[in-house]
């Protein structure tokens, strides 16, 4: 491969001329491939246009301009199709969150709690989810909302997200592994957990080392049956709540009365509010994908809907069915992080259904593989966002010619060898204080994406532009934006009351540290860029915001009237097919 030098550069940069001083040969198919194969580690080709924008980046630029021009040209292939990007929209951060951890919380807050607290994140995330759709869909660039706090807040901010955010994916690897090997537990309990943790962490590194493309497919499955699943349980639960089950009993409302609508007050129904934020983590994933969408203007926009019918049918729907078949002081609830604390299996089996654990495992053990799928993709293509940044190391953002980050996969990769600690009886409280330094960053990264959202709309307005030259607009607006705002605000609040004064604990400063420390760890991280960049701006300044760089489609009048002839004919559509395009 050639390469060309510059005067004032020492880095070598490929071309994309394949030009060789020898002669080439024949090769056999089994060579060609063979060849193929080695070529694809090699670094991903620039054409001249990005060879230019390369140089122009190294010049005597500020930060912001530097992000702008690096994030805005990735190596990263478009192979991600309308499909996968909605069946990640739709499942695939669903796991143990909602199928084990609502049990627990059912417990804290009693029906009305969950219920409540469920509605507030669940409407705070969909307004997040459509302002990152707005940006993803105008801005597909690499790392996608990671890269935005940085172009439309402060460099700064965008730092100290961005690596909490990978810190909190590097950290899930080896905790998903871990995870798969316990489930697998419930079935043979003769085999060394750490046999099980290789065979998924095999399974894992090869699903991301074949590129993007095999990662949106096994998703795809992944997410399949998942859903499958889920849909499944719901279904049963109507059945038993309506007193179709073996012994058919109906409870109707009773629940609610007795032992009544909360368990600890305002108290429970905070600390319910901090479950069920959490339990949305991983909804963003979509919009990371936006860089490797084939047609993003058209399928993030789809995806994005689906996120409200999944809020709507997998949280809302199955959680009201269950304060209709489990009481909130229910035993079993409490004491057990394994599937025998699932509402869903205290339900049935006490309905009178049998063999339904074993179900229940299996589709947590295929949550778990598709979460550390998830995982790996996120780290690596956040470490890609951080290096073209200038905010990682350079090597960090290596991309091959089939489009994988490949040291960044690698780096992953390495850490997820700690999930070979399941043998461990120290495992947990390694575990808890690992997620405890990126605890909030579903949070931080919320956060960050509405803001982000605010500032680009409002250098929309200082630059006399309107949604109008948008190919996808926020549903939920500004107003969207400022509610989750608020309530995630809400949420580090109650995280902090609750930190201080654990429910039914006395204070100590370990338990504070283990719920909180993600947010020392952020402050730092944003100080340290501070002083490392000199950087002193609190923000960036509506003037300063670059609104045009990294759009996919550079000629605004022509989108503008592509936009409007599609507008026109959505608008002499019947009615129930311009209700469906709204909401799906």
């Amino acid at each position: 491969m050639s390469k060309i030098k510059n005067d004032e550069h020492t880095d070598d940069i490929p071309l994309t001329s394949d030009s060789s001083p020898y002669p080439s040969q024949p090769l056999s198919n089994v060579n060609k491939k063979w060849q193929n194969f080695k070529d694809s580690f090699k670094p991903a080709l620039l054409s001249q246009e990005e060879m230019i924008e390369y140089y122009d980046a190294d010049k005597e630029l500020t930060d912001i301009q530097k992000i702008n021009i690096r994030t805005s040209k990735t190596q990263l292939h478009r192979k991600l199709k309308n499909r996968h990007l909605q069946m990640i929209a739709i499942a695939s951060s669903i796991g143990s969150g909602l199928l084990i951890g609502t049990g627990s919380a059912l417990a804290t807050g009693g029906p009305a709690g969950i219920m409540i607290g469920w509605f507030i994140s669940g409407i705070s995330v969909l307004c997040t989810i459509q302002a990152m759709a707005e940006l993803a869909v105008t801005f597909p660039i690499s790392g996608s909302f990671n890269v935005y706090a940085s172009r439309f807040i402060d460099p700064s901010i965008g730092f100290a997200v961005a690596w909490n955010y990978f810190l909190q994916y590097l950290v899930l690897l080896p905790l998903e592994l871990v995870a798969a090997s316990m489930t697998i537990q419930y079935w043979n309990t003769s085999i060394n957990p750490d046999v099980w943790v290789l065979i998924f962490y095999i399974v894992v590194v090869s699903i991301n080392g074949f590129g993007v493309r095999l990662y949106g497919e096994v998703e795809f499955v992944l997410s399949s049956l998942k859903v499958l699943a889920i849909v499944g349980f719901i279904i049963v639960s109507i059945v038993l709540a309506a007193g179709g089950g073996p012994t058919g009993v109906r409870h109707g409302a009773e629940f609610w009365y007795n032992p009544g609508p909360f368990a600890n007050g305002f108290k429970g129904v905070a600390s319910i509010l901090i479950t069920a934020a959490f339990s949305f983590a991983g909804t963003e994933l979509v919009g990371l994908t936006a860089a490797e969408a084939d047609n993003v203007r058209k399928s993030l926009p789809k995806a994005t809907r689906q996120v409200f019918w999944r809020i709507l049918m997998f949280y809302m729907v199955s959680l009201t069915l269950i304060t209709f078949l489990v009481p909130y002081n229910n035993k079993k609830l409490l004491g057990s992080s394994d599937v025998s604390a699932s509402p869903f299996v205290i339900a049935i089996k006490e309905g009178g259904i049998n063999g339904l654990p074993s179900v229940m495992n299996a589709v947590i053990l295929i949550s778990v593989i598709s979460v550390g799928s998830s995982s790996v993709y996120a780290t690596s293509r956040t470490l890609v966002a951080l290096s073209d940044q200038g905010l990682a190391p350079k090597i960090c953002g290596y991309i091959d010619r089939a489009g994988r980050p490949l040291v960044a996969i690698m780096i992953t990769n390495v850490f997820g060898l700690l999930s070979f600690i399941a043998a461990s009886n120290k495992q947990d409280e390694i575990f808890s204080w690992l997620l405890s330094i990126s605890g909030l960053s579903s949070v931080f990264t919320w956060l960050s994406i509405c803001i982000a959202h605010l500032r680009f709309r409002r250098a929309l307005t200082f630059n006399g532009r309107t949604t109008d030259e948008l190919s996808f607009s926020s549903q939920t607006g500004i107003i969207g934006s400022w509610y989750s705002i608020i309530i995630n605000l809400l949420v580090l609040i109650a995280e902090f009351w609750l930190a201080i004064f654990p429910l039914g604990k006395e204070p100590n400063a370990k338990s504070f540290f283990e719920e909180y420390l993600g947010f020392v760890i952020l402050i730092k991280f944003y100080i340290g860029h501070k002083i490392w960049r000199k950087n002193w701006i609190l923000f960036i300044r509506a003037k300063d915001i670059n609104i045009d760089t990294g759009r996919r489609e550079t000629d605004l009048e022509a989108l503008k009237k592509e936009l409007e002839e599609e507008r026109f004919q959505l608008r002499n559509k019947p009615w129930y097919y311009r209700l469906y395009n709204f909401w799906c």
